[in-house]
């Protein structure tokens, strides 16, 4: 069944299902007894009419309604309905404690009785929401609100559950990946302008210099349940030697590379694309299978690099060298060894909460079993790169056969894997440098 004829199917049983609950549930939707409700008072009770319905039909109109109610509601409406769920929609407590101590007599057995007393009743409405026509994006769009809303009190147990149920509808199991390129959809090459979140598109021209010359390429995750929207797109550069800079890998003069001639595959952009997705990663899944078809497609292919930025450099500068920092945007050279000294404490030394380098991208590519391999003076000129990294960019370097063991070596160690350019470079800096690279081993 095609995508149109499941919509059409769904929405059939939507007007069947409002049919039913004018006859049998006078106070569903959007009956009269309802109309001196508040919009959260609807919401509400719409939301405990969807969890005990279970007419299949009924159950679909009622989400539909429930979802267009929450589309039209404002800010401090949704949160306030957020708040009724995490209060509100919670495991009854007899129940659970029943369940606690039978499973603490009967063990195993008694397992699964406690897994379902123990699941809150917003999970199964989020399901069942799910059910409407559009539900699987609205659902997206509903996390991104909750996203937003952190540190609002009264909505982190509804984003929990909502988080949790995201995360196993989106696994790597459900995604296919397609390549996008100058013939896609219009509405997919618009979305691709609009999504692009680390080098601006300018304009069409610019996306055609991107997607259309035979060493470009661009490849996206899709979702079935949203199949004309790209959860993350990657977009790749086919080269004969690794980048230094991001103005000469997209320079508009450039000559373009036969396919055939390239050596070095770029990963130069990696672009999420749905905000209500945010830490349900599936990036490394789409690095990983893009260099395995790349290299089934052009055997010339010997190396695997990114062209990064380095977003999180200037903020942990300003708290380490302030003076530097406020000296380090103008991007002629004249604190160049200094800067890159400090890059090199950061990507060693600057780390979270939790152990793992502060650098979001850092922590994204050493994470997925890359090195880090080459950083780059001015390898952003933009006004952007300078902001962030005050011009400079880095390659993390995808070596197939050691993924797996560089992935291990972060994960249980912590450990920042580097390449000789970066070493080399590193003791060119001075003897604190050196001494960083051996206690990295």
């Amino acid at each position: 069944m095609d995508r149109t004829s499941l919509s059409e199917l769904l929405q059939g049983f939507s007007r069947q299902g409002r049919e039913l609950l004018r006859k049998h549930l006078p106070f569903a939707a959007f009956e009269p007894a309802r109309a001196a409700c508040s919009r959260v008072e609807m919401l509400c009770g719409l939301a405990r009419d969807l969890i005990s319905n279970r007419g299949e039909a009924s159950g679909v109109a009622i989400a539909t309604d429930l979802l267009r109610l929450y589309e039209a509601a404002g800010p401090d409406e949704r949160a306030d309905f957020f708040q009724a769920l995490s209060r509100d929609f919670n495991p009854d407590r007899a129940t659970l404690d029943a369940a606690w101590a039978k499973f603490q007599t009967e063990g195993w057995d008694a397992h699964p009785a406690l897994a379902s007393a123990i699941e809150a009743p917003r999970q199964e409405l989020f399901r069942r929401l799910n059910l409407a026509p559009g539900g699987t994006a609205a659902l997206v769009e509903m996390r991104e609100d909750l996203l937003a809303m952190r540190g609002v009190p009264g909505v982190a147990l509804a984003e929990a559950d909502l988080a949790h149920l995201l995360q196993s509808w989106f696994n790597r199991g459900f995604l296919s990946m397609r390549a996008i390129n100058w013939s896609s959809p219009a509405n997919l090459l618009e979305r691709v302008i609009r999504y692009e979140a680390v080098h601006d598109i300018r304009d069409w021209n610019d996306l055609r210099s991107r997607l259309d010359p035979p060493d470009r390429r661009c490849y996206a995750f899709f979702h079935p349940a949203i199949p004309d929207d790209p959860l993350i797109f990657v977009e790749v550069a086919l080269t004969r030697e690794v980048p230094g800079s991001i103005q000469a890998l997209l320079a508009e003069d450039r000559v373009p590379l036969a396919s055939g001639e390239a050596t070095t595959a770029v990963f130069y952009s990696i672009s999420n694309c749905q905000p209500g997705l945010r830490g349900i990663s599936f990036g490394h899944f789409l690095i990983k299978q893009v260099a395995t078809d790349l290299r089934r497609e052009i055997p010339t292919l010997e190396r695997f690099v990114t062209l990064s930025p380095i977003p999180g450099f200037m903020n942990w500068l300003r708290g380490e060298d302030a003076a530097l920092a406020a000296q380090s945007q103008e991007g002629d050279g004249a604190h160049r060894d200094r800067l890159l000294a400090q890059a090199v404490r950061y990507f060693l030394e600057a780390k979270n909460g939790d152990g793992r380098p502060a650098d979001p991208v850092a922590r994204f590519h050493l994470g997925n079993g890359a090195r880090l391999e080459q950083l780059n003076w001015l390898g952003d000129s933009s006004p952007k790169g300078l902001r962030q990294s005050a011009g400079m960019m880095v390659n993390y370097l995808y070596d197939l056969p050691a993924i797996e063991e560089l992935h291990e070596r972060f994960a249980n160690h912590g450990s920042t894997a580097t390449g000789k350019p970066f070493r080399q470079l590193a003791a060119t800096l001075g003897s604190d440098n050196a001494k960083l690279m051996e206690r990295q081993g």
